[in-house]
């Protein structure tokens, strides 16, 4: 048995960071060294940070990027690792990893495989490397190997070898995967420098892959995954994985809030050269042929001072949330919590503010925040919250700096809420903003904004030359009201340095149910990404549930409660309001089904109709679904305009109605007027 300590590390880094992104690395190198591992496996681009965009082609980060390698090499003694940066060779940009083995620079890995879709604009600033091709490049006089590489690293006796080989990120999800030429190189270790964002599901095919690719190969398998809100859309969720012998030996746990969170585990050399010649065969675990290898990576032989384990590195097991029943709950809550702590910490941010209008999606971010606090807290302490968030560091009142913080403390700076009342605000929804606030620790205002609504309608009147009514200027009153409701919660954020939230869905910015300068006001959107329907079912089970460790919130029930309302007719009596979204739209569950088949599968109006029809059964009549469908389709391509206006959100679900970063719908078209003749014609 000849055992190698190896390990994967999750770095949070920012783009062009160089000084952050080094230590982290410079720190990952220390913390693997020490837990005994010989190999480190970093994330991809992580050096620049992945969300570079077209900085990626300034000649000066590809400069900073390689001298940064260069500084980064003597951390790395009796120690190999990659570093990811962008590389430019005979006149083109690539994405490529570094490695570095026993304080020297060995050579580069290239990417072959660039990621296109979706969220994915790689092509636009790398080229994709031709498989088994390499040459020198000369950096301060010496020349090094660069291209598809396998590296072989002796020991100092040079009586010891093993291999290594690349798959970075995207070549793993690549038909003709490198994996297959690697493994006839003989590769012990195939290491994966990931930048892959989160979305609901992602994290079991990231598994399948790793596992996959250690049984078909022949190897162990090192997996790292960037970690954090790295660039402001994405969040990464840090996974780590290792799997030897046909199993995973090591799963790290995802979205911490740590720097640096590493995993390790030891390897067997010694069996997986033995299992070989039966697991590195030529079928996939589908039973599919790999694809033709073709020409064999280059082989290139490095000495570094490494040593055989003496004993075994045991792996922690990964958290009980990962196999709840409710894993789409936990994954959303965490991740949200994640990206917003980020997001306050990387802007410098002193806190967030709500306007909390006693409905399902300002609370849903209220709530989120106070998880956001209560994860942060527990995993970093009070010293280490207050270092990250530099305006906790004083303590409160009377207190001396990193003092105990408890949680009540915590929220009371981080998140200012406000119920902004006009004369159409029930009191239903004023005392679920009031609980809502309470429940999470908010420090909570009420403001009335009818005053402010009365003097804008009489100050256009005089310019209309006569008075509103609700009979003939129904969307002009409603509007006023979101839009007053602007100034004064951006001017509560100014005052006290801290972020407005927006708490626009994807739902309401499908169908432009939204008021710009409104409602839609705030520097970043939290849930635009995720749609309403599941907003509602994550309230209830905050309610009655919530995420493990932290418990539910039963004061949810305020706002489960309700019917979705945005309050802005006036009400038929007492009580709620007698205005409600789906009575305007159409029920939120099939609006979002209607929006998947349309925006995922490019469906047209009859299509989507025959769909929903298979899905619903006589659940809904026939003639409420082409209703519905021509409102949608209408609706959808009139709003364009509002969503390019939207907010950063955060992506959340593995589609997205972004048109910075994922569906992009022209402003200006027909309207499909044709498509929806078709379809009303049909369904006489």
């Amino acid at each position: 048995m000849r055992l190698l300590g190896v390990a994967c590390a999750a770095l949070n880094q920012t783009p062009l960071d160089w000084e952050g992104n080094t230590r982290r690395i410079r720190l990952a190198a220390e913390r693997a060294g020490d837990m005994g591992a010989k190999v480190l496996c970093l994330p991809e681009l992580c050096l620049t940070g992945y969300g570079c965009e077209d900085l990626f082609l300034s000649p000066y980060v590809q400069k900073t990027a390689l001298e940064k390698v260069l500084e980064l090499a003597p951390a790395t003694h009796g120690l190999t690792t990659c570093v990811g940066l962008p590389l430019y060779v005979r006149g083109d940009c690539y994405n490529a990893v570094a490695v570095l083995s026993d304080g020297k620079l060995a050579g580069f890995v290239v990417k072959q495989h660039l990621a296109r879709a979706g969220l994915y604009y790689e092509p636009r600033w790398f080229r994709a490397w031709p498989r088994g091709a390499s040459e020198l490049l000369r950096i301060g006089g010496v020349d090094y190997p660069v291209g598809d590489i396998v590296f072989e690293i002796e020991n100092s006796s040079g009586d010891d070898s093993f291999r290594i080989g690349f798959e970075i990120c995207e070549d793993a999800w690549a038909p003709q995967r490198p994996g297959s030429r690697l493994a006839e190189r003989g590769v012990d270790l195939l290491l994966n420098p990931s930048a892959s964002h989160f979305a609901f599901g992602r994290f079991d095919i990231r598994k399948r892959f790793v596992l996959e690719g250690a049984r078909a190969f022949g190897a162990s398998y090192l997996y790292a995954n960037l970690l954090g809100n790295e660039s402001g859309r994405v969040i990464f969720d840090g996974s780590r994985l290792i799997a030897s012998g046909g199993a995973l030996v090591a799963e790290g746990e995802r979205f911490g809030f740590g720097e640096v969170e590493l995993s390790a585990a030891t390897i067997d050399l010694d069996l997986h050269r033995t299992l070989r010649p039966r697991s590195a065969s030529s079928e996939t675990l589908d039973g599919t042929p790999l694809p033709d290898a073709g020409r064999a990576p280059e082989l290139v032989r490095i000495r570094s001072n490494w040593t055989l384990a003496a004993a075994p590195i045991t792996a922690p097991r990964p958290p009980t949330w990962e196999g709840s029943p409710h894993i789409r709950e936990e994954e959303f809550t965490r991740a949200e919590a994640l990206g917003l702590f980020d997001y306050l910490r990387k802007t410098d941010q002193k806190g967030f503010v709500v306007s909390l209008s006693g409905g399902a999606d300002s609370a849903t971010i209220a709530i989120l925040v106070r998880y956001m606090a209560e994860l942060a807290l527990g995993a970093l302490g009070t010293t280490g919250i207050a270092e990250k968030l530099k305006f906790l560091s004083s303590g409160t009142a009377g207190k001396e700096a990193n003092t105990t913080l408890s949680l009540g403390e915590v929220m009371s700076q981080v998140l200012s809420t406000v119920y902004q009342a006009t004369s159409n605000s029930s009191e239903v929804t004023r005392a679920a903003a009031t609980t809502i606030a309470k429940a999470v620790g908010a420090r909570h205002s009420e403001w009335s904004v009818q005053e402010f609504v009365e003097q804008y309608s009489r100050l256009v009147e005089q310019s209309f030359g006569r008075k509103f009514d609700w009979k003939q200027d129904d969307l002009t009153l409603q509007n006023i009201q979101a839009r007053v409701r602007a100034p004064g919660i951006w001017m509560l954020a100014n005052a006290e340095a801290k972020l407005l939230l927006s708490t626009s869905n994807r739902s309401e910015a499908a169908v432009g149910y939204s008021t710009m300068d409104g409602d839609t006001a705030g520097g970043l959107s939290p849930l635009s990404g995720i749609n309403k329907d599941f907003i509602r079912s994550w309230l209830r089970w905050v309610e009655t549930k919530g995420p493990e460790g932290l418990g539910p919130i039963p004061e949810a029930s305020v706002v489960n409660v309700q019917a979705p309302t945005a309050e802005l007719r006036p009400s038929a009596g007492a009580g709620a309001s007698t205005q409600t979204d789906e009575a305007d739209l159409m029920p939120y569950y099939v609006l979002d089904l209607i929006e998947r088949h349309f925006v995922e599968q490019g469906k047209s109006p009859k299509e989507i109709l025959r769909s929903l029809q298979d899905a619903l059964g006589s659940r809904y009549p026939r003639e409420d679904l082409v209703v519905w469908i021509e409102r949608f389709f209408t609706l959808f391509s009139r709003n364009q305009w509002k969503r390019e206006r939207y907010a950063p959100s955060f992506h959340l679900d593995d589609h997205s109605l972004d048109p910075k970063s994922w569906y992009r719908f022209p402003i200006l078209s027909a309207g499909f007027e044709v498509e929806l003749e078709a379809l009303k014609r049909d369904s006489k």
